[in-house]
Parts: C-alpha cells; sequence; structure tokens
C-alpha cells in the first residue's frame, strides 16, 4: 500500500511535511486547515519559483477554479516532473476536486466553462479523464473511506465529470452505496471531489497514523471548532451592543 511505502518520512524536528502547490486559483483551501492544525504534521504551501520538496510523505493537489490553468502552472513550474519523482520514491499523492480531475489522462473543457474553450493532457498518475461541462454539482455527502474503513463527510462542489478504469477503485464509498473517487493499482495515488474529508477526525487520524508507519494520536478538529465558535460568540456579546445592530439592521417600515 502507498500509505506504508510513504511511511517513515518524519522530518528531524518529528513533523510529517504535506506539501501543496500553491496554484494560481486555487480553491477551498481550507480541505488543510485540519492537517495544518496537527501538532505532527507541517503542511508545506509550495509558492511558484520553488520545487516540491523531496521530503514531502504525499503532495496533496488542491482544488481550483480554473483546472486547465492550473494544470498549465504546474508544467510551467516543473511541479509535474516533482509530483512524479515523489511518486516513484514511494510517496503519496492526493487530488481534491480539480486537484483530482489534473491526476487523470485528460481534462477537457469544450465550453470554455472556467476559462477559454479547450483540453489538455493531464498528469497521468491516475487512468481517468474528465469533460468540464454540465450543471455544477452542489450536495452534501458522507460515506467510507475504502482504504481505512472510517467514516467521511463533506459536500461536492464541481462541475464536470471524471470516468475510467481507475474510478472501479474508488476512494470513498458513499452512504447510497456509489463509489466516489479513484485510486490507482498500485494504491499511490488517489483523487476525490469530496471536500472537507480531513476535518472527520477518525478518518484523519487513521490516515496519517498509516501514513506516519504508527504512534500518532491526534485531536478533535470539529470539537476545536465549536469551541472556537463559542468562544468568538461570547466575546462579541460582551464587547457589542447586540440589541443595538439588531434593532439598527431591522427593515424600516414605509411612511404612510
Amino acid at each position: 500500500m502507498a500509505l506504508e511505502n510513504a511511511a517513515g518520512r518524519v522530518l528531524a524536528n518529528g513533523a510529517l511535511k504535506v506539501a501543496v502547490p500553491r496554484l494560481s486559483r486555487i480553491a477551498n483551501f481550507d480541505d488543510l486547515d485540519p492537517l495544518a492544525a496537527e501538532s505532527g504534521i507541517a503542511v508545506d504551501m509550495v509558492e511558484p519559483g520553488r520545487p516540491l520538496p523531496a521530503d514531502a510523505a504525499v503532495v496533496v493537489i488542491p482544488g481550483s477554479k480554473a483546472t486547465l490553468a492550473d494544470l498549465r502552472l504546474i508544467r510551467e513550474e516543473g511541479w509535474d516532473i516533482d509530483v512524479a519523482a515523489h511518486r516513484r520514491r514511494g510517496g503519496l499523492v492526493v487530488g481534491l476536486c480539480g486537484g483530482y480531475q489534473m491526476l487523470g489522462r485528460v481534462v477537457a473543457d469544450p465550453d470554455g466553462t472556467e476559462g477559454r474553450p479547450g483540453e489538455a493532457r493531464g498528469l497521468g498518475l491516475l487512468d481517468v479523464a474528465t469533460v468540464i461541462a454540465g450543471e455544477k454539482t452542489l450536495t452534501v455527502a458522507a460515506g467510507t473511506d475504502t482504504v481505512t474503513g472510517t467514516a467521511v463527510k463533506g459536500y461536492e462542489m464541481h462541475i464536470g465529470c471524471t470516468e475510467g478504469p481507475d474510478c472501479a477503485r474508488p476512494w470513498l464509498t458513499l452512504e447510497d452505496g456509489r463509489g466516489e473517487g479513484a485510486r490507482s493499482a498500485d494504491g499511490r495515488v488517489m483523487g476525490t471531489y469530496l471536500h472537507g474529508l480531513f476535518a472527520a477526525d477518525a478518518f484523519r487520524h487513521a490516515f496519517l497514523k498509516r501514513l506516519r508507519g504508527g504512534g500518532f494520536a491526534g485531536f478533535a478538529y470539529e470539537t476545536q471548532i465549536e469551541a472556537t465558535l463559542d468562544a468568538l460568540a461570547r466575546h462579541l456579546e460582551a464587547h457589542l451592543d447586540l440589541d443595538a445592530l439588531l434593532a439598527a439592521a431591522a427593515p424600516v417600515s414605509p411612511k404612510a
């Protein structure tokens, strides 16, 4: 399995590095917040002009508002070569939404949904192809990770359809029984349209524990989010005249 192959890539300070190319039209980058919040994880947002680090355990290609444009950026920066080398070294490659589309053989935008109409060769790490067309998918979803058996939940927000042989090895199984996403035959590459899956504590902990080769406890991300929101609400209540704000925001009745 890819997770076992990538295990042990821990930095001198004890952290495990997750490399993320900083796409010019990056979208939904809060997908990475739960990983960055873990004390034993170092998320490296790699700016243009810098190669993807060779000591990363996993490379995550994030979502994009313009997949073809950011696919060109990846090639212009030489990140496609870095990703291929990372995989050859036994590292894991993860694609989220637009990043998932880029991992396939080809991405086509015949109607110019995200920019100028066109088609481009993908990174070729998954045997799938994407056509960006049709209605936008916007739905909440939940299911199970097929690798670790842990529960996931999140949302889909994308345009396009991705199909191909690797979809027969879905990354996730949704509650309605449908497979979602794809995995390569060697298990080193996986992609999904589901945003927010790393916020699921059990899934994230199992993912990182296998990546580290064991010894990862993690923390409760969703509990921390709720606690932070509660603290913010208490702060606002203590320092703002909420009744006055609500009164000022109330609609004014027209004069007779």
